[in-house]
């Protein structure tokens, strides 16, 4: 069972343990929901603590949403007769910590989606790359692409386009190949 967690909710760290309340600035949820906040660091388990952990999660439900204690601000001016009041009260919501588990996520949807594996781009032309495309295009720039479009044959842009439309779908590469394209035709 792990004792605290150290959490981040409105760019501030909060440590947390399982049933304690604890106020934080505004939160846009409703009073009832329960959520997931970013976890920085799990600690007390048998592990001693850990760093960023993966298969973490920290349940925390909103309780309700008050207002702070009033922060008195005065302003003075000596020998001019200058005096000023203002105050101010903190908009805050109340919440709860639900849970501090480290078996994984209580909820698919709260998951972070995992990132799609990075492809060496070598790799990705010659799986998905059309027959007919220039060599090294995939590592070409838009400006490389618009320099030499006008130099390829037919077979050459069409490749390239339907690299770009399937891949890269960088917007100035598909308008220079259709330029080029249009240019060819006429």
């Amino acid at each position: 069972m792990t004792s605290y967690a150290i959490i981040k909710l409105g760019g501030k760290q909060y440590v947390v343990r399982e049933g304690e309340r604890l106020l934080v600035d505004r939160l846009d949820r409703e009073e009832g929901k329960t959520f997931q906040p970013d976890i920085l660091f799990l600690g007390g388990g048998e592990k001693g603590g850990q760093l960023t952990p993966k298969n973490a999660a920290v349940t925390a439900k909103v309780v309700g949403h008050e207002l702070g204690d009033k922060v008195r601000i005065g302003k003075y001016r000596p020998k001019s007769g200058y005096k000023r009041h203002n105050g101010f009260r903190a908009s805050l919501t109340r919440i709860e910590i639900t849970g501090i588990g480290a078996g994984g996520r209580a909820s698919t949807a709260a998951a972070p989606k995992a990132e799609p594996k990075a492809v060496p781009a070598a790799a990705a032309t010659k799986e998905t790359a059309p027959k007919g495309l220039p060599k090294g295009y995939a590592d070409l720039t838009v400006a490389e692409i618009k320099d030499g479009a006008s130099h390829w044959n037919r077979p050459m842009l069409e490749a390239a386009l339907a690299y770009e439309q399937a891949n890269a779908n960088r917007k100035g590469a598909v308008a220079a190949l259709e330029s080029a394209l249009a240019a060819k035709e006429s």
